[in-house]
């Protein structure tokens, strides 16, 4: 029985973006699925537009998503000889020619066929030169490239995803297999290296589908078996037009940097164009695999929808242990205290911080962002929630008489903290959220967030009890002063 295998082969002349990155993950989530093998190819023959750097990023992005590969990744600049032979083979076959045309003729000659409306593909004058005139040729130095012979056959691609696809042969030109500087093509060299890689599912973006015809003629003319080929459709930006940088961010690395999780970007990325059958919106890895098939590939192009992995990506930090988060959260907080920004921040609260709001939030730097108050005495004030719920004349009396309260305790607790507040609503004859509106206000600035009895436990006694002071001295001495009433619910 063949084992599966299939590969991703990115070009290393660009950041890993989301196209490429859901191409790999549908790859190596069907190997997984069918217990096949995983490649990675890095296509480097541009040579001018290749660099390191990017082919480290890619490596790096995919390792970072979980997507290992499993044997060594091959690098197509260093199969120039097989290229070549292959182009050696096709040329002794008969299934290709010398063409002296020079490019720029060769162009103006296609161009002329479009401008007269003919449907036919290119063919060199050079097509059937005797042997003889191209050695004599090649002798004197003229320069060439080595076009491949089109038959007149039509070329039948039976795709996981379209379906079967006929492209009539007369309508090919004869393309170019290896330039005039004696370098091969992408679409020779793909076929030699997916053959020397023993490739048998390729897996790509349906923008290959006008190559696939001509790399099926390169296979059948050597002789190879033809691997099975599926065509994904590609990614639209919202206005239903190819993603791209005009869209936001693209690459990888930006959504990395942002706080997103590898499996948040699996999962979303993964249901990006195909669907397990069902409504599941969250899967984890090994549900992906398990479920995962070309049948469940969509037809049509899917559109990214940022907000959606935001959310997602929300529920993945759910899932996520607490210590995991604070591990990732540890340097932007140091950096944090290291600039002022969090002057009370010790490193105590962050687990605090995180337990309380990682529920709430989206990607984790919004736990310091939201629970910034955990680390610094608020300076803003929410302006809708001070402006509805600070109108009471009597909630500085009232806030300096809790705080009394706070203080008489040895700790403040969750029990002790809405004993207390409660009983003072009972005495003042008031209900509980008049006071307790005004308390969530003076210790953390907002309107909104965690439950307010374990924020108060979470900040301890002292640190309440100065910030309810705070709040009740400023009511009193501006009312809802501008300086305070800045943040936005």
């Amino acid at each position: 029985m063949t084992i599966p295998r299939f590969r991703f082969a990115p070009s290393p002349t660009g950041f890993l973006h989301i196209g490429g990155a859901r191409t790999a993950i549908f790859n190596y989530l069907l190997a997984r699925n069918l217990g096949g093998r995983f490649l990675i190819r890095i296509e480097d023959t541009d040579r001018e537009r290749s660099h390191r750097e990017y082919e480290d990023d890619i490596l790096d992005a995919l390792k970072w998503m979980g997507l290992s590969w499993d044997e060594e990744p091959l690098r197509q600049s260093t199969r120039r000889s097989f290229h070549r032979e292959a182009v050696e083979e096709l040329l002794d076959r008969g299934a290709a020619y010398h063409c002296f045309l020079p490019p720029e003729q060769a162009s103006e000659m296609k161009q002329q066929l479009m401008k007269d409306g003919i449907s036919t593909g290119f063919r060199s004058p050079h097509r059937n030169l005797e042997p003889d005139e191209v050695e004599r040729r090649i002798a004197e130095g003229i320069p060439y490239a080595v076009r491949f012979k089109v038959p007149g056959t039509s070329v039948i691609i039976r795709d996981g995803v379209h379906g079967t696809i006929e492209t009539a042969g007369e309508t090919i030109e004869d393309f170019v297999i290896m330039r005039t500087d004696h370098t091969p093509t992408y679409n020779l060299s793909v076929v030699v290296d997916d053959y020397d890689m023993g490739i048998t599912h390729v897996v790509r973006g349906d923008d290959h589908i006008s190559n696939t015809p001509k790399q099926i003629l390169i296979y059948e003319a050597l002789g190879w078996p033809i691997p099975e080929f599926a065509h994904v459709p590609l990614i639209l930006g919202p206005d239903k037009k190819r993603l791209s940088k005009r869209h936001g961010a693209t690459a990888l690395t930006e959504y990395r940097a942002k706080g997103y999780l590898p499996d948040a970007l699996l999962c979303f990325l993964a249901l990006l164009g195909w669907s397990p059958g069902d409504d599941r919106e969250i899967m984890s890895r090994e549900e992906l695999i398990e479920s995962f098939s070309i049948q469940g590939i969509n037809k049509t192009s899917a559109v990214f929808d940022e907000t959606k992995l935001l959310w997602m990506n929300g529920e993945f930090l759910t899932g996520l242990p607490d210590m995991e988060i604070v591990r990732q959260l540890q340097q932007p907080f140091a950096e944090r205290v290291q600039q002022g920004i969090f002057p009370n921040g010790t490193g105590r609260m962050l687990p605090v911080a995180v337990r309380l709001l990682k529920s709430r939030a989206r990607l984790p730097l919004d736990i310091l962002e939201r629970g910034d108050f955990f680390f610094r005495d608020p300076e803003t004030l929410d302006s809708k929630a001070a402006k509805k719920r600070l109108k009471d004349e009597a909630i500085p009396e009232w806030l300096d008489q809790l705080a009394e309260r706070f203080e008489q305790l040895d700790e403040l607790t969750e029990a002790n903290s809405e004993e207390a507040i409660r009983e003072l609503s009972e005495t003042l004859e008031i209900g509980g959220g008049k006071l307790i509106h005004p308390v969530r206000l003076a210790v953390s600035g907002q309107g909104g967030g965690p439950g307010l009895f374990e924020m108060l436990q979470a900040l301890g006694r002292d640190t309440v009890v100065r910030r309810l002071h705070w709040l009740a001295g400023v009511l009193r001495e501006h009312g809802i002063p501008p300086a305070l009433d800045s943040k936005e619910e």
